[in-house]
């Protein structure tokens, strides 16, 4: 050691913190949270001047899109699909902002929320590639499902969809809403919270999906009823008119936002 450095204070190092210390706790919330959550987000929408419904209208064109491409060139489909769900986490943080400025005590800035993804890119961005991964995993499988248990030649998009439909080859049904099921759930069960987490604390995608996961498991019936509001109202808007995404889809999303607020303690570092 120089006499330079002997003349310097000494520096204290940091304890590092064990993991168990950066990973959330998670609440249990009673049945009627789902209700709760969606009073909240409409309360949000409103309260933060509709902006949200500038989202609405993002999924609203993405959705027409895709219906679009599927009337006109069915075999893009699955691509612009997988491109939606890879842009899809990002415009879902914008609406995750709104509901954070208000909580915040601030004002409703909708061009900061445009870009608040940029507080933990690559989480958001690792986040929206397992999304796109898995619904890329998820297609590929339901043709093999078609190929071994369709009553027709080719396994293409169209025949899929027409089985589907017509419900023509009940095995095949059976099997692929089996799987298709077990597949929505474990999305559902690493998006539950994820997304909010990562924006807010900036969580790592992996630790905000294993709180997700926790979250799930502490709340089973409270959460799946929670999913199934989530695919009886978009689901309605989808059938009836991408239109009504202006409004449902900022309102799931404002939601969203306080079903992480409830589910996963404020006191919890990260």
């Amino acid at each position: 050691m120089t006499h330079a450095d002997a003349d310097q204070p000494a520096r204290s190092i940091p304890p590092v913190r064990p993991l168990e210390s950066r990973i959330p706790g998670v609440r249990r919330v009673g049945a009627g949270a789902p209700l709760r959550w969606l009073a909240r987000g409409w309360d949000d929408f409103r309260r933060t001047g509709l902006r949200g419904a500038f989202y609405g209208v993002l999924f609203a064109l993405m959705g027409s899109l895709i219906a679009l491409v599927y009337a006109t060139r069915w075999q893009l489909t699955m691509g612009l699909t997988a491109g939606f769900f890879l842009i899809g986490p990002f415009v879902c943080t914008g609406i995750y902002e709104l509901s954070r400025q208000r909580a915040r005590g601030e004002p409703a800035d909708l061009p900061a929320s445009m870009l608040c993804w940029k507080r933990n890119m690559g989480g958001v961005a690792f986040f929206a590639a397992i999304l796109t991964f898995a619904m890329i995993v998820w297609a590929r499988v339901s043709v093999v499902l078609f190929a071994l248990f369709s009553t027709t030649d080719f396994p293409d998009l169209k025949g899929v969809i027409h089985q589907i439909v017509t419900f023509s080859n009940v095995e095949f049904m059976l099997v692929w809403g089996g799987v298709g099921f077990g597949f929505a759930t474990l999305v559902f069960s690493i998006s539950v919270v994820s997304v909010p987490l990562i924006l807010d604390r900036g969580t790592d995608t992996m630790m905000a999906i294993f709180s997700s996961v926790r979250a799930l498991f502490a709340n089973p019936g409270t959460l799946f009823l929670w999913a199934l509001l989530i695919v009886v109202i978009i689901g309605a808007s989808l059938v009836l008119w991408f239109g009504l995404l202006v409004v449902t889809a900022p309102l799931i999303g404002h939601a969203t936002w306080h079903a992480y607020r409830d589910l996963i303690e404020e006191s919890a570092a990260t």
